[in-house]
């Protein structure tokens, strides 16, 4: 009875164990695990990688916030440079030689070739062969803006949608999307 007591014993105490281990490691909302977090043991950077491209910062910030290449895989943008004849409803044809060099651009600094823990995120989310074309309809993006009402976004003249992503996360230019640098225009300071 008592051999049977230790084994008992000593099972609960391996999953006990092993459970707290996994929790330790698991990634989080902050970026990384606790043990990440402890000890800095995590070997990806933070947030997404900065744009450092003049010319994308020139051909598409000059219509648009100019997305970090780490919020979509290769393959997204692969396509929406393919489709720029209609890029959202506008021409933002190119000539091939400019496409070229920004697509080549976009592919090597995709959200699949990134070491960057936001991007990383991106890619777990997303179902084997997804091409998304638009980073509001990722699944990590809809998690992480889930408890945002319309009123805050769509329905905010300051914002007015999603993908105004530099209208409420004050570091996004830098590849720095954390919530504590969160502040939505008339609501101020975002708290989870």
């Amino acid at each position: 009875m008592n051999s049977k007591l230790h084994k008992a014993f000593g099972a609960a105490l391996v999953m006990a164990t092993v459970s707290m281990y996994g929790v330790a490691l698991a990634d989080d909302e902050h970026g990384g695990g606790l043990l990440e977090r402890w000890f800095g043991t995590s070997k990806s950077k933070p947030g997404v990688a900065q744009v450092n491209n003049p010319q994308y910062l020139e051909e598409c910030g000059s219509c648009h916030f100019p997305y970090q290449p780490g919020l979509l895989p290769a393959r997204s943008w692969v396509k929406l440079m393919a489709g720029l004849e209609d890029h959202f409803g506008e021409n933002a044809e190119l000539p091939s030689e400019d496409a070229d060099l920004l697509r080549d651009y976009l592919v090597k600094n995709a959200a699949d070739q990134s070491d960057h823990k936001r991007s990383r995120k991106i890619m777990k989310s997303l179902h084997p062969g997804a091409i998304p074309l638009r980073i509001s309809l990722t699944p990590y993006f809809i998690h992480e803006h889930d408890e945002l009402p319309r009123k805050m976004v769509q329905d905010n003249p300051s914002v007015g949608s999603f993908s105004n992503c530099n209208a409420c996360h004050t570091k996004a230019a830098k590849g720095s999307f954390e919530e504590n640098e969160i502040n939505i225009p008339g609501f101020g300071q975002w708290e989870d």
